[in-house]
């Protein structure tokens, strides 16, 4: 008799033990889902993996996000989580502009929209806490961005955070209470800042806007001297297609400077002046006979000189030498040992040349350099200094000419209308050891 019930049993033991196993199974797997991780993003700043190694700090960390008002969102997850596409999916499933930092195992990488963090200081941040454990590199990586970065928590952030752990009904009762006590006055708050920030803009985009307008009408006089006809004799398809250019370039600084709303949007103004400069060097070569020009960065010294010719060694007041793209005048007077002719400002200190005029003429520089020529050539000078802060990515854009990110803020909800070159960053090797000098990726090939 004792030998049926336990030939009986035993299937019976089994399914229970596999009903069990699966069971225990399908939560870990459900919590593990990009989708998962951007619901619970939305709600509080931190989230933890049930399959990762324990955070203890993780409620106290997401206090502190909380308290800083800043957009920061931390991930922590199992080595062995798929990497592929990993930030541009958590960053679509979580809908919202920020800072995005996540632990993989041992490893740990971020990246952020421009408007909140410029790529160059998310890189810095990042290898700054290389080989951390996880509590002091969050820590760390936290403290530090808070100190410089820019945008606002996300209005969906109502209650404490959990880490990822879960929190207890009386804590849910406490914090409502406190938040529908002091939402109100910290709503204020929040649109005070943004509204201070809109005026600092505009004020900005004043002073700018009186250079800019020189720009555009130097060159409108550069269009008006080359006294160039469609229909005169020489003339051919090459050179009407030129002119063609540099008056639509013309129009379309115009029509970019009346639109422009904050220091940022200038660069669209400076890249469309220079588009049409170089046409206009195009054309000259075409009437004269000459070699068409090689695609050159503008003069270094004054934009308004055209494009460069060669590049040459110049040394700032107490600066190193560096080799800059100049004008074929500026370039000689350069060999003959004379000052060149620099593009000077108005500002609160006198006359200024442009690049220790303030950080507002860095959307304005980048515009006519791009991005990867700036840091070369500003290096040692005040607005090359300011651009490579992390907070001036808070106000001016993202240094070195990675401007804008569709006009949302830090904490805007914006979904997924975001440009993945736009969200970037990181300075971690997730493929290679985390040493901090490799390409930011987790092997996925994001």
């Amino acid at each position: 008799m004792k030998a049926v019930v336990r030939t009986r049993s035993l299937p019976g033991l089994l399914f229970a033990l596999l009903l069990a196993a699966l069971t225990m199974a399908t939560p870990a797997a459900a919590d593990t889902g990009v989708s998962t991780i951007g619901r619970a993003l939305r709600e509080g700043p931190v989230y933890v993996d049930p399959a990762a190694s324990g955070l203890s700090s993780a409620d106290a960390l997401a206090q502190r996000i909380k308290k800083a008002d800043k957009p920061v969102f931390i991930t922590v997850l199992p080595a062995d989580y798929p990497t592929a596409n990993l930030f541009p999916n958590l960053r679509t499933a979580t809908g919202i502009t920020g800072l995005y930092a996540i632990r993989l195992g041992d490893r740990f990488d971020a990246r952020a929209d421009s408007s909140v963090l410029s790529n160059a200081a998310v890189k810095n941040l990042v290898a700054s806490v290389q080989g951390e454990d996880a509590k002091t590199q969050l820590d760390d990586f936290t403290d530090r961005a808070l100190a410089g970065m820019g945008g606002s928590a996300p209005a969906s952030w109502g209650g404490s955070s959990d880490g990822g752990g879960g929190v207890s009904t009386t804590a849910l009762v406490v914090a409502g209470g406190v938040l529908v006590a002091g939402g109100a006055g910290a709503y204020t708050l929040v649109k005070r800042g943004r509204r201070r920030r809109e005026e600092e803009q505009r004020a900005a985009l004043d002073k700018l806007r009186v250079v800019v307008d020189e720009d555009i009408t130097a060159f409108g006089e550069e269009l008006d001297r080359l006294e160039f006809h469609p229909a005169e004799p020489g003339a051919d398809d090459a050179m009407r297609a030129d002119y063609e250019r540099a008056l639509d370039a013309y129009e379309q600084a115009k029509s970019y400077m009346a639109a422009a709303t904050k220091p940022e949007d200038v660069r669209s103004v400076t890249q469309a002046l220079e588009d049409g400069r170089f046409s206009l060097a195009q054309l000259a070569a075409r009437r004269e006979g000459r070699p068409l020009p090689e695609r050159r960065a503008p003069c270094f010294f004054d934009p308004r000189h055209g494009p460069s010719v060669a590049d040459a060694t110049w040394t700032p007041q107490g600066g190193a030498p560096r080799e800059v793209p100049v004008c074929a005048a500026d370039q000689a007077r350069l060999a003959d040992g004379r000052d060149p002719m620099i593009r000077e400002v108005d500002t609160d200190h006198g006359r200024r040349p442009y690049w220790d005029a303030g950080p507002a003429y860095g959307p304005w520089a980048g515009g006519y350099f791009g991005g990867g020529l700036l840091p070369g050539l500003l290096v040692g000078t005040v607005l090359g200094s300011m651009m490579s802060t992390p907070s001036y990515a808070s106000d001016y854009g993202t240094g070195y000419g990675d401007f804008g990110s569709g006009g949302y803020d830090g904490g805007d909800v914006s979904g997924a209308n975001f440009d993945s070159d736009d969200f970037g960053g990181g300075g971690g090797d997730f493929g290679g050891g985390g040493d901090g000098g490799g390409g930011g990726d987790f092997g996925g090939g994001f």
